[in-house]
């Protein structure tokens, strides 16, 4: 059913790694259907979290970190969770996302500051052009029937 609600199930899903490829443009769920068919096969970085507690609250983020200055790929992170809100996860992803292209690209920071700070550095290091983050959270049924939570990025040629 969360494949369903993420307008996701009529695909074949092969999941792949952590690469925003070059040149990629980020549209909306609407418009990206479109260029989509049912039964075809569909590249995506997925997260996924799902309960059986009842009241346990779950969510599922992807982050992701596109590249400044000099161009060349992102990087897409997936982050399941339990406990925390969509901002939390959400937050947390971004984070994983741009830590990943900061390494690459030799910028440095200090992994104990603050993700805020780290944003701030890496914005004006001009190497991350833009972080964002897409979380869906859901809280367990009360009589202990499975809850899942999905986020996806989809990758369109």
């Amino acid at each position: 059913m969360a494949l369903r609600v993420a307008g996701i199930a009529h695909f074949n899903i092969v999941r792949v790694s952590s690469i925003f490829p070059p040149g990629c443009k980020i549209i909306s769920k609407t418009q990206g259907l479109k260029y989509l068919r049912a039964g075809e096969v569909v590249f995506c970085v997925m997260s996924q979290a799902e309960t059986n507690e009842p009241h346990r609250l779950c969510a599922a983020s992807i982050g992701i970190a596109i590249p400044g200055k000099r161009g060349g790929h992102g990087y897409l992170s997936e982050h399941h969770s339990f406990g925390q809100t969509d901002s939390v996860a959400g937050d947390y992803a971004e984070d994983l996302a741009a830590q990943m292209l900061a390494t690459v690209r030799g910028v440095e920071f200090d992994p104990d500051t603050s993700y805020d700070e780290r944003k701030e550095i890496w914005k004006i290091s001009g190497e991350i052009y833009r972080t964002l983050s897409i979380t869906q959270s859901a809280v367990g049924d009360k009589r202990g029937r499975w809850t899942t939570v999905v986020g996806a990025a989809v990758l369109i040629p």
